[in-house]
């Protein structure tokens, strides 16, 4: 599978030199003998690689002419989803990828893996599979109404995604409140930037005003607490915010 993909030595010996380096995990260094590590920087590569052949060739050359309806699948590294108009193709298709995968010693996550019906809500039924909505990327995928009365899907930041982002910004003011006031700001500011170019997407904006909001309540609330007697009310931080103002929320992805 390798060999048609990467026809190139030094990326060869790159590849097996990832795999033969270790994880160091708290300060021990360990040598999986299966696998990758977990975020590793050969596992998008090495996904590619092996699902290019594994899933996607198989999907359109064999899958495909046997599905009764429409259908499509969108891939990115490891994380993918699949899409059938019928619900009989789809249940074929979960029978049959933990035996395609299991033959390149592959296997499926049993939790991630489920079987939705994602279907407008006036089209679902009480039997059929999942709840409607599904998890992809971080974002959660559910139906809403335009303003126009059309059903259009909407995708929102998962909540699991929001809550790590909230626990991860709390920690870095409370380990840096004490670094210089400009590099704070201009650490934060690439923070806010980086999650509006991922999430700013149509329907998720006020899911960006909520991160701005506690973004600001972090960073005041840790500012406080640099020293016993330089609290910083709401009023003398609003100042500080007029001269190094916070990125404003914004939809960037029109899609």
């Amino acid at each position: 599978m390798r060999r048609p993909r990467v026809n190139e030595g030094s990326l060869w010996r790159l590849i097996g030199k990832w795999l033969h380096a270790g994880v160091m995990e708290e300060g021990v260094l360990t040598h999986p003998e299966t696998g990758v590590p977990q975020g590793g920087v050969s596992s998008p590569v090495l996904a590619n690689i092996f699902l290019h052949h594994g899933l996607d060739e198989w999907f359109e050359r064999e899958g495909r002419p046997r599905m009764k309806g429409r259908c499509f699948w969108m891939r990115f590294a490891d994380d993918f989803v699949m899409g059938c108009e019928l619900a009989t193709d789809a249940r074929r298709i979960m029978a049959v990828l933990p035996k395609r995968f299991a033959r390149f010693g592959l296997r499926i996550h049993p939790t991630k893996t489920t079987l939705v019906a994602f279907r407008t809500p006036g089209a679902r039924q009480a039997t059929e599979d999942g709840n409607g909505t599904f998890d992809f990327l971080g974002l959660t995928h559910d139906w809403t109404q335009s303003r126009r009365g059309c059903w259009v899907i909407k995708r929102q930041t998962a909540g699991k995604r929001i809550r790590r982002t909230k626990k991860s910004l709390w920690r870095w003011g409370r380990t840096n409140r004490h670094a210089p006031l400009k590099d704070q700001y201009q650490r934060l500011c690439l923070k806010l930037r980086g999650h509006v170019l991922y999430d700013g997407l149509r329907g998720n904006f006020r899911m960006l005003e909520g991160m701005a909001r506690y973004a600001e309540k972090a960073w005041r609330y840790w500012l406080s607490r640099r020293s016993s007697t330089s609290g910083i009310g709401w009023e003398q931080f609003q100042k500080l915010l007029r001269v190094s103002p916070l990125p404003i929320p914004k939809i960037v992805h029109h899609i």
